[in-house]
């Protein structure tokens, strides 16, 4: 399992990256069409919105593989220092049950409802259910993570 989950950290990665470069080459382009050529570009904006939608819900999902998201744990640590396992466990099963109902189940029905309503985005004419289809993606990634730790965490205690 932890092969599987070095190749999706790694692409995750990669998407991020890539993500974040095409944000950065969106909006220098909406500066120089703008102020250089007095033309600003129609569709950068909503673009470099969209992509900032898509950078801020992959990173945080590559954050939870990494285990940089966060915690206040100081209480834990000076009070419940002999039960770090048993609270890390049912931490990850929190997460876990809050990927599922909130990004998954929600976030699919939120793409459902859009692509069923037809709606589309202004500027590019994109169907608004892709973009927010980064939810339920977002959220099979982080039950990945988080099943991944509960094995992980589960052998620690046994």
């Amino acid at each position: 399992m932890d092969k599987i989950k070095l190749i999706v950290d790694s692409i995750l990665e990669k998407v991020v990256v890539f993500l974040m470069s095409s944000i950065v080459l969106t909006i220098v382009w909406q500066v120089l069409s703008r102020y250089v050529f007095n033309s600003p570009s129609e569709y950068t904006d909503e673009l470099s919105r969209y992509l900032l939608i898509w950078v801020g819900m992959l990173g945080a999902t590559y954050l939870t593989g990494q285990k940089g998201h966060i915690a206040l744990d100081f209480f834990i640590q000076k009070y419940f220092k002999n039960q770090l396992g048993s609270i890390a466990y049912f931490t990850n099963v929190l997460i876990l049950l809050f990927a599922v109902t909130v990004f998954i189940i929600g976030g699919g029905r939120l793409v459902y409802i859009t692509l069923s309503l037809g709606q589309i985005s202004a500027a590019l004419q994109v169907p608004l259910g892709y973009v927010y289809s980064v939810v339920p993606i977002s959220g099979l990634i982080i039950v990945f993570y988080s099943l991944n730790q509960i094995i992980s965490d589960k052998n620690k205690l046994n």
